[in-house]
């Protein structure tokens, strides 16, 4: 899967969490891109006061190698090297320990396979995105102010994001207050409780991080984008929801008590501990605090989305001087571990946008037409895109980087990839992945999206074991299927000067 940035402002405000192209793995935070693949959005307590993490996932790939089978140490030739130990409880809830070395400290995650794609009811997206808020708000026996007292007094660090398919909570935090954290983490997804006046006041609050978010100007090019890629499936809308809806949702009270009772429960969850920790008294602790949490989950029917028959278009003014910015996406097959055809699309990422590659060299480097260009695979449960974004020097080079864009795709099409220069892509992506694994928040990220998108399973040693077996006809094969006329959607922004005041569009997702 590909990998996920985070941009954020400089003021620490919270980031604009947009599409980017993935970058190669391995890479750190890139402050002044917009982030990949798919939106999420962030709330953090610190013990000092709430900010951001700025990076949580070093890597959008899927990495739990032993989640579907007996605890075991990884066998030689495999990528994630440590022990994994699971168990369900009597409820459902699934329970994962991944013991690490680093003492005194551990990571506690747990994933809500939730998110922007299960919001099927007309008039209701953004759900996903406000309980990632309402999560915070509190209970009768830990109210908000004294939950963020607890996180403050254990010099932790707490957050969440959502994304179209999941929503993640995660936790850095001393080892020996795992009973505490047990305490205040099940107490919150077991019995949150809200009046009115504080779900209005939390909606309103989305209402002012949408109105934030749509002034980057690739928020609406994002709407847009999914507005025209998407007739039935909610990828339509994007993380923060349809505007229409997120400025209706203080009038939903009675139906976002439904959505919290249908999808927070624990068949739909899987806690995630990493660290200095005896599986053993995490198994049993998680049977003491979760293991009253009551059934109830009832899966979203989501809509299958039609091939897309013919090429489709749209061009934005911005009132502000910018840069214009191009999108181009294309229709992808949903995310597999073992799927070739997958690991294929993570392989053309680094072939097309790797900072060392012709396109890149051609358009960055070279001619200097684009500020920055980069792209990748959503990665998504369901079928997603395969997205390119670039910002360009002038209106009259659009065009031009467009053309550029094309011709490099159609090598890829035409000439068979140099299998050495492949063998060095997959080689560099083993590595860069391995060096990644350094603390319990990775490895426990690592867990978290394998769970989120393929509900567990070995997914990281399957998608290595892909990438093994991804061949030069395979690149091409997969280039021609995927990069079609008719499948493919373009959305341009570019500044003029009489365009009326920046307005929102369809969907949108970050989070303060």
């Amino acid at each position: 899967m590909a990998r996920r940035v985070i941009w954020e402002s400089l003021s620490g405000e919270s980031p604009f969490l947009a599409l980017i192209a993935p970058l190669p793995r391995g890479l750190a935070l890139e402050k002044n891109a917009l982030a990949g693949v798919r939106f999420r959005t962030e709330r953090g307590h610190s013990k000092v006061h709430v900010r951001r993490i700025a990076l949580l996932l070093l890597c959008g790939l899927p990495a739990l190698t032993g989640l579907a089978g007996a605890a075991g140490p990884a066998t030689s030739g495999e990528v994630f090297p440590f022990k994994v130990y699971k168990q369900t409880l009597d409820n459902g809830m699934r329970l994962v320990v991944i013991p690490y070395d680093s003492p005194g400290t551990l990571a506690f995650q747990i994933v809500m396979r939730t998110g922007s794609r299960d919001e099927v009811e007309p008039g209701h997206s953004g759900f996903a995105h406000f309980f990632e808020h309402m999560m915070f708000r509190g209970t009768e026996r830990y109210s908000q102010a004294a939950y963020t007292d607890v996180i403050k007094r254990l010099g932790a660090d707490a957050n969440a994001f959502t994304t179209y398919d999941e929503t993640i909570f995660h936790m850095v935090a001393p080892a020996s207050q795992l009973p505490l954290i047990m305490d205040i983490e099940s107490d919150r997804f077991k019995n949150l409780k809200y009046d009115q006046d504080a779900f209005r006041t939390e909606s309103q609050a989305v209402l002012g991080e949408y109105n934030k978010n749509v002034s980057n100007p690739v928020q609406p090019m994002l709407e847009k984008l999914h507005d025209l890629a998407y007739e039935k499936h909610t990828y339509r809308h994007t993380t923060l929801g349809f505007v229409q809806d997120i400025k209706a949702m203080p009038n939903y009270y009675d139906y976002s008590i439904q959505f919290f009772n249908r999808f927070y429960r624990p068949e739909n969850a899987t806690l995630i501990v990493v660290g200095d920790v005896k599986p053993e008294d995490v198994f049993s602790l998680a049977k003491k605090y979760f293991g009253d949490w009551k059934k109830g989950y009832k899966p979203a029917d989501i809509p299958v989305e039609p091939p897309q028959k013919e090429r489709k278009t749209a061009t934005l003014d911005w009132p502000n001087p910018t840069n214009p910015y191009v999108i181009m996406a294309y229709h992808t097959p949903a995310y597999s571990a073992t799927a070739v055809d997958s690991a294929a699309l993570d392989l053309i990422q680094e072939l097309l946008f790797s900072e060392s590659a012709p396109l890149y060299q051609d358009l960055v480097v070279k001619s200097q037409w684009v500020d920055f260009i980069q792209g990748g695979d959503s990665g998504n449960r369901d079928p997603g895109l395969f997205f390119i974004l670039a910002r360009v020097k002038s209106d009259a080079l659009i065009p031009k980087v467009q053309e550029t864009v094309n011709r490099y795709i159609q090598q890829l099409q035409t000439t068979p990839v140099d299998p050495k220069k492949l063998e060095r892509i997959k080689s560099h992506q083993r590595y860069a992945f391995e060096l990644s694994l350094d603390t319990p928040g990775n490895i426990a990220a690592q867990a978290a999206q394998s769970v989120a998108i393929t509900g567990g399973g070995e997914a990281i040693n399957q998608r290595f074991a892909a990438y093994q077996k991804v061949t030069p006809a395979d690149i091409q094969r997969v280039s021609r299927e995927i990069f079609k006329p008719a499948n493919e959607t373009v959305v341009t922004l570019a500044h003029k000067a009489d365009a009326p005041a920046a307005q929102g569009k369809p969907g949108g997702a970050s989070h303060d």
